[in-house]
């Protein structure tokens, strides 16, 4: 928050910590300044690109995604067919073809695993992250916000953040189910991830009730803020300084304007706009889980143009996703797989083209690294009802950007795509991928200040070859 409500009388101390959270995350003052302390040391470290995860929440098949297997039998092969890509020889699923004309930019993992069919938020968080955010891994190197920007180093973004009313069957985006994404496990609560949006509260918690002449005053400003010192009586020296200065920048430097798409340029917005693709009425009711096609549809596009522009301002981790909407068993409650890909196919196709037509026009490919992947993949075998059910010996995964090498196929899978048939790569392999790109994991290896189990995890395990050159 950045609430300043009234400079005609004292400022309230909870208005104090109100600046200091949003700047720093969300969190409670106290816990933010030991964490920016424990990354201090170790900031040189950090490379100027990010990366957005788009987390295809419910898992996603990889038979109709990017491994159609066509010359498998019926009930294998995949359900929507075939196109094929700008890589001669390659074809993904009949359901992709924007993403299919780009595939000289991007990179796909045939050979990806998992580990389990269960549902959960892995890899974003997993045993191997020490059950914390991967983003907050990030941020324990990197600071919990951008000591220029302020901006929050590891951000989630989900629906709500678009459209206040989307989730509404879920008793409330933050508390049913995506309070998973924002765990920290081992590295404690000053990790958190922000969540803007978890009550719909957004645009007004950023708000700046001050006048302009007052910010002009630097001097006066900063005054005010000395007062964040009476509740951070144990902040080891310095460390309030950083603080009161995040603050500052937080305010100056209008974080909240990279929440608000108004100040995008309309034709921007309307080219990453979702909500014309799929018409709510057409998604079948008897659905348990119908609303969540109509919200990925609504704002699936709107959140990858966010997370670009958050990236743009200082954010290193962006995780964008819905609930559960790749989730095709086919049964009362979940599509068969053709309803399914027919609902869920066209926004996905549609946001992530647009996204890497516009990161390739702004010169951003090489800054910003996108990563498509779910929890699971689906089982190679069409069950009696048309869909497929959780599996996870396998499971799709696209990469773009991030200054990664391009235009590949990594590894494959068997004949009818239900495990690795060359080296599989797993969670392990994508962390590393990601720590690679964001850290300079060689001197962060003999680097001080990080716990040994942490400096392992970022260090130790090795990225997806092939990608990095």
């Amino acid at each position: 928050m950045l609430t300043l409500s009234d400079t005609t009388r004292r400022v309230a101390r909870r208005d104090f910590l109100r600046i200091g959270s949003l700047g720093l995350g969300g969190l409670a003052l106290p816990q933010l300044l030991g964490a920016q302390s424990e990354s201090a040391n170790l900031r040189q470290l950090v490379k100027d690109k990010s990366v957005i995860f788009l987390f295809m929440h419910g898992g996603p098949s990889q038979t109709e995604t990017f491994d159609p297997k066509m010359t498998a039998p019926a009930g294998i092969r995949s359900a929507t067919g075939e196109l094929q890509t700008a890589i001669p020889g390659v074809t993904f699923g009949g359901t992709f073809p924007k993403i299919a004309a780009l595939a000289n930019k991007i990179n796909v993992v045939r050979s990806f695993v998992t580990g389990d069919g269960q549902h959960d938020v892995k890899p974003i968080v997993h045993r191997h992250t020490f059950g914390a955010n991967l983003g907050s891994l990030y941020s324990r190197v990197a600071g919990t916000s951008h000591p220029q920007t302020g901006m929050p180093t590891n951000t989630l973004l989900f629906p709500q953040v678009i459209d206040s009313s989307t989730q509404s069957n879920a008793a409330g985006c933050f508390n049913n189910n995506f309070e998973m994404y924002s765990y920290t496990g081992l590295l404690g609560a000053g990790y958190k991830p922000f969540v803007p949006g978890s009550g719909a509260q957004l645009q007004q918690d950023m708000k700046l009730h001050i006048p302009m002449n007052r910010l002009s005053d630097r001097r006066s400003l900063l005054r005010q803020l000395d007062r964040l010192k009476t509740v951070a009586d144990r902040t080891p020296p310095g460390a309030i300084d950083t603080t009161r200065a995040t603050a500052f920048n937080t305010i100056i430097k209008g974080v909240g304007q990279a929440f608000d798409l108004t100040r995008e340029d309309r034709k921007t917005v309307e080219r990453y706009d979702t909500a014309p693709l799929v018409r709510p009425e057409t998604i079948r009711h008897n659905r348990k889980n119908h609303l969540n096609f109509s919200d990925n549809a609504k704002t699936l596009g709107k959140l990858l143009l966010l997370a670009r522009r958050l990236c743009e301002r200082g954010c290193g981790f962006v995780t964008v996703t819905t609930k559960f909407v790749w989730d095709m068993h086919a049964d009362e409650y979940n599509c068969s797989m053709v309803e399914g890909m027919g609902y869920m196919a066209p926004p996905f196709d549609h946001a992530v083209s647009t996204f890497i037509e516009d990161l390739e026009a702004r010169g951003l490919s090489d800054k910003i690294l996108l990563v498509c992947c779910g929890e699971m993949g689906r089982t190679p075998k069409l069950n009696d009802r048309g869909g497929r059910d959780h599996w996870g010996n396998i499971a799709p995964l696209l990469l773009y950007g991030g200054g990664l090498n391009a235009g590949q196929v990594i590894g494959q899978s068997t004949a009818d795509a239900g495990e690795p048939s060359t080296q599989p790569y797993d969670i392990r392999n994508l962390v590393a991928t990601i720590m690679h790109t964001l850290l300079d994991v060689g001197e962060l290896r003999i680097a001080q200040g990080l716990p040994a189990n942490i400096t392992g995890t970022m260090t130790g395990w090795q990225p997806i070859p092939g990608l990095i050159g």
